[in-house]
This record gives C-alpha cells, structure tokens and sequence, in this order.
C-alpha cells in the first residue's frame, strides 16, 4: 500500500511555498476588504457578542460563557495597533487569525497530499465559505479557535513526518492552550492521542515523554490564571458593574465561581439537549447549513470531500483517525447543543472537510495521472494543468455572491447608535439597552459617563419577564429614562418598536421617538386621562 506521503518531487521548492503564501494572502485581502470598520452591536443570531468582546477586549474584561481568556489578552494587543479605532483593530484580529487558519489548512493539506494545488483548493474552498468568512470580518472567538485546532493538527502531522518529539510536545502545549480559548477544543486530546495510538503506540508508553507532555498541557492552561486575577481588580469606573448576574454571583475568583464560567457558565444547561428521535432533525438542519440554502460548499465540494475521507481512509488510517474523531466530536457536540447561533458551532468540521476537499483533489489528480500515462508527454502535462487549474478556481466560484453576503465595510450602525445617544440624551439619564456598543461609548471613547446603563430584553417567545418595563418604571423616579431597542422589526428573540409601543402602552408608559434611525425613544410617563 503506497503511503500518502509519497515522494514527488523536490519539497524544498518554490512552489509549495508560493501556493501557501497566495491562498492565505488571497484570504487576508477578502477579510480586509470586508472587514466591520468601527464599532458593532447586537443582532441575534448573527451578532450576539461582538460589541461586548470589543469592549472587554480593550478593557481587558471577562466575558460570558467561558471567560475566553486567550482572546481577550490577544485581542488587548490589537488594540495597540496605530491605525483605526480599537473596535476596527479587535475586528482585525479575527481577520488575521481566519488567514492564518487558511494556511494551517492548506499546510495540513500539503502534508497529507504533497500536492499544492489540491492543499489551495481545499483550503480555499474553507477560506472563503459563507459562515468561516462571516466570523473573520466581526469581533468574535471562531476564527482564533480555528487557528489553535489547525495549528493543533499540523503539529501532529509534523511529528509523525519528522518523528522529533519536540512536535509531538508542542502539539501538547497547544491542546491545553486552545482549551483555554473554547471548550470544544477538548476533543483534540482523544483525537490526537489515538493518532499517536496508530502512528507509534510505543509512544504512550515513554514515562519522560508523557510527563513532558503533561506538564506542557497544562502550561497550555495558563491564561486561565487571567480570570481569577482580573475579576479580583476594581478596573471599572465607580459604581458600574457589567451586567453579568451569574458572574456577580459566583466571581470567578472563588473556586465555584472559576468552575462555573470556564465549564459555560450559565449555557451548561443548553448543551446535551436533544434525544436520539430529534437527532435526525438537527443533522438535517447540519446538512441544510453545509449545501442547502445556507450552503457552505456547492454539493460537488462536499461530494469531493467525501472522496477525500475515503481516500484518507484506504491510504492513511493514521490521519482518517486524527481528523475523524475530531470530526464526529465536534459535530456530536453541536448537534447537542441548543442554542441560537449554532451554526458558528460548526466551522471546525467545515476545516476538517476543507482537508478532506484537499485529499478528495489529490484523489483525482492521482486517477487523471495514471490513465495519462500513455499518453503523450505533452499532452499529458497539458491535461494535468488544465485540471490543476480548474480544480483552483472551482471553489471559488460563487464567492462574489458570499462576499456581498459577508460584506461589512461599510456597517456603521454601532457608531450612529453612539452619536445618537450622546447627542440626544439628556444629562444623567437611564438608557435601556441590551448588549449595545453603549458599553464601547463609556468605557473606550469614555463619552457621556453620566449616564447609567441597565441591560433588558423584551423577548417575542417564550413568558418575557418585562424587565424593560420594571427597570424604567423604577429609573424614571430619578430623571429621564431612554431605551434603546435592538431593532426595529420584532424576532423571535426580542420585541421590536411596535410591539414594545404596544407592551409599554399597557403598563402606563409612552415610547416618544428620539432618533427612529437607530430606534431610540425616551420612556414617559402617560398623561392621566390620555388614550
């Protein structure tokens, strides 16, 4: 059985070097030209975070879910950068980190095919899929997860290829690192343990090694100490306290409270909550998302990749294992998981099927070689070019129609809602607001510190606990009260101006429009006898 790994050629070459370089160039440009230019806001389910993770980044704050420590110290240091304002450099990162994964990607593919041209068109093909390119254009955790699992598996593959155990070392380091990122990352160990199972069990049986590799883990598990030390600082204004109910509950400078968040906090309920009848469901809305309507790849890239899994798995079981359980982990995972903005949760199975794209090409390339074989020369050469050459520009046929999708260049909704509220708000007011760039307004361009901020949200679905309502009825016994409406058009998850009008009508309060571009109304009290 010929290994994957076949010699083909001289590797010190250009050419790998140069087709690596131009796929993640490529990449970065797109991200670039669509990058979010300032300051985002809230938008289930496509912008749940990114305003808050602006914030906290250049603030150095803890976020929801698991803390993301890792991001947060990174993102901190994009602030740093001398160009655009600190909400542009947070949104930059995921931009260089989606490239960076894209080159993981096709450096993966390379190992596994030795061929460039199938590496780019795989990694391609994952570069510039709809959801991946719609979390490297925004503040959000995705894309640096990517780098970390990528990098993750590259390490793996250099070692089994060189067979120095100082890759097998950092491969360790950097399963304990990406833990501290996203939890998903934990199927990494299993998967890249069993991997060292197939390539060389003797492996797992070196004391010294195991213990190096213990120790790197956890050296990898580091930035979690960020939590504990930063929650125990007074970093805030006087008086303002995140609105994080659970956090102020149990601070993550306590052992509870540490468990707590780094195990996600409050979402812990959401995950593992589906049984085995709903299972078919969810894999039909996994597929939907892969190449129906929300399509990542056309059916014929996923029909590539399928090739590629079971070329990988005749031709290099080793690999199939590492990235197969990695694989079917993450996907378990999401499936199982009940939240709104699950299809984010995916993305590292789109990597894994970018490789397999990468392998299915090889796949081909490998067949068209073999009958050219008697053909002639030039013709032969010809051929395998022509087909080089459309199997890199195939995955990027509809990208036009993903890059007016992702397109965020010229997004300034979040800097309006700040012009407006500081312009039209009067002095030490109470502005309602749910997870808005309010935050950024205070805290980085350190506007309009006299107002108080309190988080609501008037959910459409399920029994709505009219925060919004209580919480003004109570702020407006000490001056003027504002609210700042996520959007305009109701969803199914928070109530838009008319029905809110309609809410506030019943409980005795009129919503006065100050600024309807960015829904913002001043909340009064009704005049007694009105209707």
């Amino acid at each position: 059985m010929r290994p994957i790994l076949k010699k083909s050629g001289d590797h010190r070459g250009s050419l790998p070097a140069l087709a690596g370089a131009g796929v993640c160039l490529l990449s970065f440009v797109l991200y670039l030209r669509t990058l979010a230019p300032t300051v985002l806001y809230y938008d289930l389910p496509v912008l749940r975070d990114s305003a808050v993770l602006q914030v906290k980044s250049y603030v150095l704050g803890i976020p929801d879910y698991t803390g993301y420590p890792t991001y947060v110290m990174l993102g901190k240091l994009f602030t740093y950068l001398p160009f655009g304002d600190a909400a542009y450099r947070v949104n930059l990162a995921s931009a260089v980190y989606a490239a960076g994964a894209v080159l993981l990607v096709y450096l993966i593919g390379y190992l596994l095919t030795e061929r460039p041209v199938a590496a780019a068109a795989g990694a391609l093909a994952f570069g510039v899929s709809r959801i991946f390119w719609s979390q490297a254009v925004i503040a959000e955790v995705y894309t640096l997860n990517a780098l970390f699992v990528s990098l993750t598996f590259f390490m793996f593959l250099v070692w089994r290829k060189t067979r120095r155990d100082r890759y097998l070392l950092i491969a360790a380091f950097l399963c304990g690192l990406s833990l501290t990122h996203h939890i998903t990352s934990g199927i990494l160990l299993p998967a890249g343990l069993l991997f060292v199972f197939a390539v060389d069990r003797r492996k797992l049986l070196e004391a010294g090694l195991l213990l190096k590799a213990a120790g790197l883990f956890l050296l990898g598990l580091l930035p979690y100490i960020f939590l504990p030390i930063r929650a125990s600082m007074d970093y805030l204004p006087e008086g303002w306290t995140w609105d994080q109910p659970k956090i102020a509950k149990y601070p993550p400078d306590t052992f509870y409270g540490f468990y707590n968040l780094v195990s996600g906090g409050a979402w812990k309920g959401r995950m593992w909550a589906f049984g085995p009848a709903e299972l078919p469901d969810r894999i039909s809305m996994y597929l939907n998302y892969l190449y129906g309507d929300f399509g990542q790849f056309n059916i014929a890239l996923v029909l590539v990749a399928l090739l590629g899994a079971f070329y990988l798995i005749y031709r290099d079981a080793a690999g199939a294992i590492l990235l197969g359980v990695a694989f079917a982990g993450w996907l378990f995972h999401a499936l199982e998981y009940n939240i709104e903005d699950i299809q984010y949760y995916f993305i590292p199975t789109y990597l894994v099927l970018g490789v397999l794209m990468a392998v299915g090409f090889d796949a081909m390339l490998d067949a068209v070689d073999g009958l050219a074989d008697r053909l002639p020369s030039p013709v032969r050469v010809g051929g395998l070019i022509l087909l080089s050459a459309a199997i890199l520009v195939f995955p990027l046929l509809g990208t036009s129609a993903t890059y007016a999708a992702v397109d965020r260049s010229g997004d300034y909704e979040g800097r309006r809602m700040i012009d407006a509220v500081a312009r039209k708000t009067e002095p030490n007011s109470t502005v309602l607001h749910h997870r808005s760039p309010l935050y950024y307004m205070i805290l980085v361009d350190h506007r309009r510190q006299d107002l108080t901020l309190v988080n609501y949200l008037e959910k459409n679905a399920g029994a709505p606990r009219f925060k919004g309502i209580l919480e003004a009825k109570a702020a407006l016994k000490g001056g003027p009260v504002y609210l700042l409406l996520p959007g305009e058009t109701t969803t199914p998850y928070y109530m838009g101006v008319r029905d809110s009008k309609s809410l506030y009508r019943d409980a005795g309060l009129d919503l006065v429009a100050v600024d309807e571009e960015v829904s913002l109304y001043q909340v009064v009290r009704r005049e007694t006898g009105s209707g």
